[in-house]
């Protein structure tokens, strides 16, 4: 089955159709401030209503309360929810509130970093294995990638996607190496950080279908 891909960090109309148009299954809104890919509730809201129905709409938080959320959910009318910095029992807690596609994001260095994967079992249906990203920096987006040949081998509790570091010309040998059916990207497409790339996108689309 080939692989898909969701375009991340989305914040402008003209990007969020390239990624339509190029076949992304998902697209990412990010509600994190420090992010320079966050963007507002009501700008949220603009670029959901212009998703079609067969792409799905995943917020991007980090440790996120309640309110945050609710505010999220509704104005990007979420249909799954990406969670960094949150323990089981929070990711768990929020799948059960809100109903919705829990993705957990496990950053990972080193073979040991993925023994906390299957504690997400039960609390998540997704696992997303992110490049882990150096202390007081952003636990996302920052263009790094780990040691693909740590996933060799194991045996994966959870469905899940792969990000960290990705872009249009190592994409293809991403997925060969590791067998992701979802890859992740963000800082790949970009011209500046949280400047999506209309023509980056396109590539990295087009490279993640063989094409």
């Amino acid at each position: 089955m080939p692989a898909t891909a969701k375009i991340c960090g989305l914040s402008t109309p003209d990007t969020l159709e390239a990624a339509v148009a190029g076949g992304a299954s998902h697209v990412g809104l990010v509600f994190f401030p420090p992010s320079p890919r966050d963007v507002s509730f009501e700008r949220a809201a603009m670029l959901a209503a212009r998703v079609p129905a067969h792409v799905a709409r995943v917020g991007v938080f980090v440790d996120p309360d309640d309110e945050v959320l609710e505010r999220a959910v509704a104005a990007g009318r979420l249909g799954a929810v990406q969670l960094h910095k949150v323990t089981p029992q929070r990711a768990a807690a929020i799948r059960a509130r809100f109903g919705l596609e829990t993705w957990a994001a496990l950053p990972v260095r080193t073979r040991a970093d993925l023994d906390a994967a299957a504690s997400y079992r039960g609390a998540a249906d997704r696992l997303l294995y992110d490049a882990k990203t150096p202390e007081g920096g952003l636990p996302g987006g920052m263009g790094l990638r780990f040691d693909w040949t740590l996933l060799e081998g194991f045996r994966h509790p959870l469905p899940w996607a792969l990000s960290g570091g990705l872009d249009a010309g190592n994409v293809a040998e991403a997925i060969g190496r590791t067998g992701a059916g979802l890859v992740d990207v963000s800082s790949g497409v970009e011209s500046a950080p949280g400047v999506k790339d209309a023509g980056r996108i396109a590539a990295f689309l087009r490279a993640v279908a063989g094409k």
